[in-house]
């Protein structure tokens, strides 16, 4: 069965979670993806620890494979002007670049996106950076949590009068990040179809984390009012929507609309709440909440959500949630083939297509796998990839660990 990105070829030369993660995307959906990795210990995440025990080389480590099943690897050093040349020549044949360094240096290095473009006029370059390609942060160092705290995010997320509470997930890397990065990729091909002409991708992980506050932002703009941690509607507000400790656990209540607080507070026999909707935390009625859940078990919760329509659910630990019926049914754990394993476990395709659906290509590639095979593809002889390599303008396969994800 086909799927929907075939025939999209694209050049990965990003590390780590962003860059990792929108180019595993356009893989899983059938976009040939090539890693354009250094010809030092490559992409980072290769050497991050747990590793799977057995597994080929450097394409061992657990988090590595989750970003980069499906991919091809090759080896080339951007110094080095051979190297430089590998890479207009792979420019000529492939539709996206993707890359996540600082703003500028692929362009100090002569091979930036004007220099791609007379190469290959319609190719589509995107770079995710921090701060995007201007503005006053453009060339400052940041990690997620710093792009929460900039746009507010972060700022806002915790109980009121409480410290900011960081998530589990890294909401600016993969949201602000990694998914505008697909989007704007696909905008700009989709574009391309009638213009024949690429484009600059600008991806700025704030930009894109503070885009997540649409909402909330809309009504600050409205009324000029700022909220505080705590106090927005859907963070802590209501006493209708919060989570709840059980008697062996933790639940949700999402009971934003009347009807589902009326469907709560009639299961439970406490018509008298119902007019309690939108008290805040502390208030008395928020106290007899938190009695009612905690003589219930997480269990029975659960069968009671099934009898009464209220969007009440269990908060699940990792373990759990990984393996529920929902999880299952969804097909979001999925079973990899890996050289030199059992088979290694991952998460799924979360892009549903009825007729082309998305699937992992294949297996995580070695650091260099590919790099003798695709100088061959594009033109270079035997005896001219012997050279390069010699020289130090690329590399063939590493079998040894070359590094640290934290050196």
């Amino acid at each position: 069965m086909s799927r929907p990105l075939e025939g999209l070829r694209v050049l990965d030369l990003s590390r780590l979670l962003p860059g990792g993660f929108c180019s595993l995307l356009l893989a899983d959906l059938g976009a040939e993806v090539l890693k354009v990795e250094d010809t030092g210990m490559g992409d980072y995440v290769r050497w991050a620890p747990p590793y799977h025990e057995g597994a080929e080389d450097s394409a061992k480590s657990s988090l590595y494979l989750s970003l980069n099943r499906g991919k091809k690897s090759i080896r080339v050093n951007l110094k080095e002007e051979g190297g430089r040349d590998v890479l207009l020549r792979l420019a000529k044949d492939y539709d996206v670049v993707l890359e996540s360094f600082r703003p500028g240096v692929l362009d100090r290095l002569g091979v930036g996106y004007e220099r791609l473009a007379q190469e290959n006029e319609g190719i589509v370059y995107c770079a995710i950076s921090g701060y995007g390609q201007d503005g006053p942060y453009r060339d400052r160092s940041g990690h997620d949590m710093n792009y929460l705290g900039l746009v507010g995010l972060l700022g806002l997320t915790g109980e009121k009068g409480g410290a900011p509470i960081q998530a589990s997930g890294q909401i600016a890397d993969l949201g602000g990040g990694a998914l505008m990065a697909a989007i704007g990729i696909l905008a700009a091909l989709r574009e391309r179809d009638s213009s024949g002409k690429g484009q600059f991708v600008d991806i700025s992980m704030a930009d894109g984390a503070l885009s997540w506050l649409a909402m909330i932002a809309g009504r600050y703009f409205a009324d000029g009012v700022r909220p505080d941690r705590g106090d927005l509607d859907l963070s802590g507000k209501f006493i209708c929507y919060r989570p709840y400790e059980a008697k062996d656990g933790w639940v949700t209540l999402g009971a934003l609309e009347p009807k589902f607080w009326q469907a709560w507070c009639a299961g439970v026999g406490r018509e008298d709440l119902v007019e309690k909707q939108f008290e805040s935390p502390g208030s008395e009625a928020h106290a007899e909440v938190e009695r009612v859940f905690r003589e219930r078990t997480r269990d029975e919760w659960q069968g009671f959500a099934s009898n009464h329509d209220c969007c009440l659910e269990p908060v699940l630990e990792l373990d759990e949630a990984l393996d529920s019926e929902l999880v299952r049914a969804r097909e979001m754990v999925i079973e990899l083939d890996q050289p030199g394993t059992d088979g290694v476990k991952q998460l799924g395709v979360p892009i549903k297509l009825s007729r082309t659906p998305g699937s992992p290509a294949g297996p995580g590639p070695g650091l260099g796998e590919h790099t003798e095979e695709t100088l061959r593809a594009i033109g270079y002889s035997d005896e001219e990839i012997a050279g390069m390599i010699e020289s130090g303008a690329v590399a063939g396969r590493a079998t040894e660990r070359t590094g640290s994800f934290l050196g």
